[in-house]
Order: C-alpha cells, then sequence, then structure tokens
C-alpha cells in the first residue's frame, strides 16, 4: 500500500536550506555532540564518529560509512534532502511527494508507507525519527551527519538491514560564552532564508543554545488548468519556519544532563506531477509517432486543488553519568508528535477527476538505555534495552479519501482508524583486544515487533473493518575483527546479520489481506582503510555480500493503483558490490571522491503487473508465467542503480590581509534505476541518470562569507520518482547569494 498519508519521518534526511538556498554552519562555530566536545581533540587527519556510543576514529573502526559536518553539507550545495545522494557514495534518494525514501546499497524504504518499517534508521541527536515520512525537516545548524553502510542494530537503537544515519545538531558550550552566526540568502524563484543560531552562557555549569530557520520560495512549476485556463491551485509555493531550543547542565564533570527541543511548521505548498507519458517525445514509447502531449517536466496541468503540510514537535533528553573507574550509563529518551496533511491530483491532467487528501497525526515514543565500560580496557563491553511506540491516527470522520470524482461515495475510497506499531530490544557487544593490533567484537540483539490495525473503510459505499495484528521476533548478531596493520593501514572483515519487522496489509477489496513477514539479511564485508601523505590522504575500499530471505517488496493493487500490496519474496534475493573513498587535502587544495557499484538479483517471485490486464491466475511461488504473470526472478531492486559516484573539489585562494577567494564544485552521478520490479520502459519504469553539478565561490574575510551559489548547474530536468503512472521532478536549476556572519 501507497499510504502517502503518512507521518513523514526524517529517514534520510532533508538537509539545511530544503528545497531552496544553501544553508552553512560556519567554522567559526562548530558546535560538537556533547561526547565529542568531552573528548581529547582529534589528531590531523582523524574523523570521530559516536554512532555507535563511544568516541571512534572512523579509519579504525570495523565499518562502512561516511561523516560529513555542517560545513561539508554547505561546501557541497546540498540544499534538499536530494542532494545527499550527490555528496556520499552508494546512497540514493527518490522524492514521490509527501514520501521520500532513502536508500542505503539499495535497501532502505522503498515504499513510503506506514505498514513498511524502513530498512535505513534516521537518528535525531541519539533518537530515532518518525520511520515513514517527514523527510522534508530542514537541517540547520547540524555539527555532523554520520552515515553507515550495511546492517546496523546490534549497538544502538533499532534494528535494520541497510544502514543507519545519525544526525546531530549543535551542542550549547558551557564556558563558551556568546557565540553563534547568522545566515541570510536570496535566490532565483524569489527565494529567501535566514537561519541563525547563539549559544547562551547560563552559569558557570549551565549553556543554552537557540537557532532558528526560516524559508519562502515560489514553486517551479508551469500549471495550466482546464482549457489552457489558468490554474488557480498551489504549485509548490514553499514557507517554512522552524526552531530548537538546546538547554545543557553539567553540574558535575560525572553527570551531563541535555535537552533538545525541535518545533517544525513545513508548509511547501503542493508536490505537483505529470503522466510519464507526457516526457516521451513519441507514443507508444519505441515508436516514431509523435506525441501531442509532450512537454517539460515542470509544465503541468491539473484541475484539482493541491496542498503538502507539515507541523510536528519533537524532545529529546540525553543524560549521561560517568561512575568512578569510568563506567558510563547513558540514557536517550524522545518523544515526538505531529500533523500530515496531503492533498493531490491523482491524474495529473486538466481533464480527468481523481484527486487524494489526508491528514494524520503521528506520534511517537523511544528510550534507549545503555551501560558503556571505560575505552582504555582490553575487554570492553556495551550492554542497553531499548523501545519504541509508535502510533498513525487515520484522523476521523474518514479524512483519507481517493476520489474519483470526490464527493461521490460511489467511486471514494475512504480510511479512518489506528495503526500503533511497538519495538522491544535488548542488545549488547563484546570488545576484545588480542593483541595491541588486532580487535575482536561481538555483538547481539533480540528484537521483538508488534504492528496492529484498528481500521474501518468505505471503499465505494461499501464498510470494510480492518482489525488485525502481527508479530515479529528475531536475535541478530555481528561478529568482526579489525587489524591495524601499521599506523596508516587498517584491515577489518565482519560478518552480521539485521531484522526489518513485518507488518499488515491496508484492506481493498473484500476481507482482510494477509500480513507478510519480516525480513533478514546476513551480511558479510570487508574493507581496507589507509592514510597518505602524513594523512593528508585517507582512502577506505569496500565489498559486501548480502544474502536477504524474505525480502519485502510491493507490488501494485490492480483495483485502486496507489495502493500497494506488501508481500515477501520466497527465494533468496542477493545485493552485494564494491565501494571506494578518498578525500585529499594538500596545502589549499581540497579534493574528494566516492564510487558504488551495486547488482542486485531478485530471488524466485511471481507477480501480476496491475497495470495490465490479467489473463491468468498468478501464484507468488509457481506462477506460471504467462503474458501477465511476470517471473521476477533475478531481476533488479527497484530504486537500486547499479553505479552511483561522486567528486568534490575546492581551492582556497589568499588575497591578502586575511581575505580568501574559495571556487567549489562537486559532481554527483546517479546511473539509470528502475521504478518498478515490472522493468517495463513503456510504462516509465527506467529513470534516466542522474548528473548534477553544483558550483561556489566565497570570498571571506575574517567573520563574515559572502558565497554565490548554484545547485544543478546544467538544469538538468530528470524524474525523481515515479508513482502511480506520475513522474514527480528533481529540483531545477537554482541559484543565488548567501552572507554569512559569525560572532
Amino acid at each position: 500500500m501507497r499510504l502517502r498519508a503518512c507521518w513523514l519521518g526524517v529517514s534520510a534526511m532533508a538537509l539545511l536550506w530544503s528545497g531552496g538556498a544553501i544553508a552553512q554552519t560556519p567554522p567559526a562555530d562548530p558546535g560538537a555532540s556533547t561526547e565529542q566536545a568531552e573528548s581529547p581533540a582529534p589528531e590531523q587527519g582523524e574523523i570521530i564518529v559516536t554512532a555507535r556510543r563511544r568516541n571512534e576514529n572512523l579509519q579504525t573502526t570495523p565499518l562502512s560509512g561516511s561523516v560529513l559536518s555542517g560545513t561539508d553539507l554547505a561546501n557541497k550545495g546540498v540544499a534538499s534532502v536530494d542532494a545527499l545522494q550527490f555528496a556520499t557514495p552508494s546512497v540514493v534518494v527518490n522524492n514521490f511527494g509527501q514520501g521520500i525514501d532513502f536508500n542505503v546499497r539499495g535497501i532502505g524504504k522503498g515504499e513510503h508507507n506506514t505498514q513498511t518499517a524502513t530498512g535505513v534508521i534516521t537518528y535525531r541527536d541519539g533518537a530515532p525519527t518518525f520511520p515513514g515520512y517527514f523527510q522534508q525537516e530542514p537541517y540547520y545548524d547540524v555539527a555532523n551527519i554520520q552515515i553507515l553502510r550495511g546492517p546496523q542494530g546490534t549497538i544502538v537503537g533499532q534494528n535494520a538491514t541497510g544502514g543507519a544515519v545519525f544526525v546531530n545538531s549543535n551542542d550549547p558550550i558551557i564556558g563558551g560564552g556568546y557565540r553563534g552566526y547568522i545566515n541570510a540568502n536570496a535566490g532565483n524563484y524569489a527565494d529567501v532564508g535566514v537561519q541563525g543560531a547563539v549559544n547562551i552562557p547560563v552559569s558557570e555549569t549551565v549553556a543554552a543554545r537557540f537557532a532558528v530557520y526560516g524559508q519562502r520560495r515560489d514553486g517551479f512549476y508551469d500549471i495550466t488548468g482546464p482549457g489552457g485556463a489558468k490554474y488557480t491551485g498551489n504549485n509548490g509555493d514553499v514557507r517554512q519556519l522552524a526552531g530548537r531550543f538546546s538547554l545543557l547542565w553539567k553540574p558535575s564533570s560525572q553527570l551531563s544532563i541535555l535537552s533538545k527541543t525541535d518545533v517544525d511548521y513545513l508548509d511547501m505548498g503542493a508536490y505537483p506531477a505529470s503522466p510519464f507519458t507526457n516526457q516521451s517525445r513519441v507514443l507508444p514509447i519505441g515508436s516514431t509517432t509523435p506525441n501531442p502531449n509532450y512537454r517539460d517536466l515542470f509544465d503541468i496541468t491539473a484541475n484539482s486543488p493541491q496542498a503538502a503540510r507539515d507541523k510536528f514537535y519533537r524532545t529529546i533528553l540525553r543524560v549521561n553519568y560517568e561512575f568512578d573507574g569510568g563506567l558510563q550509563i547513558r540514557s536517550v529518551s524522545a518523544y515526538a508528535k505531529g500533523n500530515t496533511m496531503y492533498r493531490s491530483d491523482l491524474d495529473g491532467t486538466a481533464t480527468a477527476n481523481r484527486t487524494f487528501y489526508d491528514s494524520v497525526d503521528e506520534r511517537q515514543y523511544s528510550q534507549e538505555l545503555t551501560l558503556i565500560s571505560p575505552d582504555n580496557k582490553r575487554l570492553t563491553y556495551l550492554l542497553g534495552v531499548f523501545g519504541l511506540w509508535n502510533r498513525y491516527e487515520f484522523l476521523a470522520p474518514y479524512q483519507f479519501v481517493i476520489g474519483a470524482p470526490l464527493g461521490n461515495p460511489l467511486t471514494e475510497y475512504r480510511l479512518q482508524g489506528i495503526n500503533p506499531n511497538r519495538s522491544l530490544a535488548a542488545f549488547g557487544q563484546i570488545g576484545f583486544v588480542i593483541t595491541p593490533k588486532l580487535k575482536l567484537e561481538v555483538g547481539g540483539r533480540y528484537t521483538a515487533s508488534r504492528s496492529r490495525n484498528d481500521i474501518d473503510v468505505l471503499q465505494y459505499g461499501a464498510p470494510i473493518v480492518a482489525e488485525q495484528e502481527t508479530r515479529s521476533n528475531d536475535f541478530s548478531y555481528k561478529a568482526s575483527l579489525g587489524w591495524e596493520v601499521g599506523r596508516d593501514h587498517y584491515l577489518y572483515g565482519f560478518v552480521a546479520t539485521g531484522f526489518k519487522p513485518g507488518g499488515l496489509n491496508v484492506p481493498v477489496g473484500l476481507g482482510n489481506p494477509a500480513p507478510f513477514g519480516a525480513e533478514e539479511v546476513t551480511s558479510y564485508e570487508a574493507g581496507w582503510k589507509a592514510a597518505f601523505l602524513d594523512r593528508r590522504i585517507h582512502t577506505t575500499v569496500s565489498a559486501f555480500y548480502n544474502d536477504y530471505e524474505k525480502f519485502q517488496v510491493t507490488i501494485g493493487n490492480p483495483t485502486i493503483p496507489v495502493f500497494g500490496l506488501q508481500v515477501n519474496v520466497p527465494g533468496k534475493t542477493k545485493i552485494y558490490g564494491f565501494e571506494a573513498e578518498a578525500d585529499v587535502k594538500v596545502g589549499a587544495l581540497t579534493f574528494d571522491v566516492g564510487m558504488n557499484v551495486l547488482h542486485s538479483e531478485l530471488g524466485t517471485f511471481f507477480a501480476t503487473d496491475p497495470r495490465i490486464a490479467a489473463v491468468a491466475a498468478c501464484n507468488i511461488n509457481t506462477g506460471p508465467a504467462s503474458t501477465s504473470c511476470r517471473n521476477l526472478t533475478g531481476v533488479d531492486q527497484s530504486y537500486a542503480p547499479n553505479f552511483t559516484f561522486n567528486l568534490g573539489a575546492s581551492y582556497e585562494i589568499a588575497l591578502g590581509g586575511g581575505a580568501t577567494l574559495t571556487p567549489r564544485a562537486n559532481y554527483g552521478h546517479i546511473a539509470p534505476q528502475w521504478a518498478t520490479l515490472f522493468q517495463d520502459a513503456s510504462l516509465g519504469d527506467r529513470l534516466v541518470a542522474r548528473d548534477i553539478v553544483n558550483a561556489q565561490l566565497a570570498y571571506n574575510r575574517g567573520t563574515v562569507t559572502v558565497t554565490a551559489y548554484a545547485t544543478n548547474l546544467t538544469d538538468q530536468h530528470y524524474p525523481a520518482a515515479l508513482n502511480s503512472g506520475l513522474y514527480f521532478a528533481g529540483a531545477p536549476r537554482q541559484y543565488g547569494l548567501k552572507v554569512l556572519k559569525a560572532f
């Protein structure tokens, strides 16, 4: 099912000036997470990760990952959640409008709905975020983003089959005085934005930080109504306002208490989309007959009102106490509540009249409690428990509506009710230093998950009651071996398992559909991390092989195509590949490059493409294959391109008097990818390659930086995703000027 109606949980990631100008966390006020602030300063070239609840040097940690600071994000021109995929390898972001799906190594969330758990967990300041939607939350005043690739969860938080993303905002700094920044921008599409933050010293043991963000931008689209008349609805005008208040209390060297509260009001205006057939110069695709409806992705027709608004708040409390001897106990608590409202033209034309509307509440509470041994012992350990309670409420009376046309009960699908979910876990890890250069780590995790539907449906005037419950239990493990071959060379290898819980399908038609089972993965990875030229050059090379059992996929529902049916692939699915990263800092030159080569093979699986009339029965296990029952064995996973590549460079030119001029350029490539498992190019399933160039020219003197910027410099118009026969466009070229003042 594709419940666009559901709450947008960050997953990956709306990054700093979402959909508009490029935000920047100033070098003069880098901030730090509490863990980083209280640890010794890193040596030259070290990158510290805290995702595993310890301060670890990424170059000597047995995992594959990337770390981007807030300044890195600004310098790379990361202007929205979509742009992250062009700044780091193995990441693909597909924007469906209200749903934005974030995948790592081909795994994450291929369907934007409530019943499908995500394979990539996103954390904000140590706590997991909403699991399904709310991806447009702006990332302002960011300290760093840590992206871990491969199965996660044996050490911290939720279980995951694809990876984890840790977004850390800047913390208050005790003894840091009044310091902060303000950053304003203006650009095309009438884009105007401002953000800023200030550290506030309260006492010798208390500090606060206040950050604020605001943006307004006109839409990218030229929309006409019936008969070419002016369209009077919203074309995607962005109006966003967000704030964060943080308070750090450190009454002693052993105890620290940090709270953070975010409040967001995010009006994205609308998510216009057009039929995929409008993007072909000929019809049918592959013929030579000119297409009379051919038009640009941003040239759209519509006759239904459109809207897209999210509002929420989230509060996080982190408590850390260190006993004599170095043993620590840490608690991370979080509560979030919000509402998403969405209205769209489902057919993407000014002639037909298929519409969608929803208003959905979501609330989530999570609690993690962890015991962490000192780092300086031969034997180290970590023990923890974790709980998450999430509840979707599809508001009454029936504020989830699919209409054709809206208002006719004989052609409408209406839904109301609740979908509560729960996940409980216990986890632990032991590390043993076999020799001063060789370390073994073994971890395990037991997870018990539950999902329930208490849903009422009116389908074409007929009532349907869905009262179902499903449970999923799993034990996951990870065993790794890391070897410091020398001062600048590190080898690692591990085997790990991951788990994504099963869930419930929403009823469409008679009766309740069967639940789908949990997805499990066994992953093997080996890597080599190295440093050269006195650690001015860092490289990472890794290879991975994943075996998936009961791989979760979505096939469309033939009755109402906007929905899908979540099922498990009976055979074994394989995803494997190779990654490489390098960063160079030599004098005034900085240079970074990353790449991923990926291959995926779906297990034995038969399914009927709902876009084609069925001529025979189709059993998921045995078929038999026919013109309508497709044998999908061995096809590529959807939204899993076989190649990604990113490249960035900058050079700082000294102008005298302390002033500098820094040109920067970044390039990201995402190979063509399939939008559905049926891989029918004539139905729009093949999404073209994305080649995005961002450029900046920054002038800095003292605490002031003025930057001219451009994103998507070549103005490539490409479909970011396919949903219900509609193409959703990626952002076009944007350019402007931003001014940063640090104090």
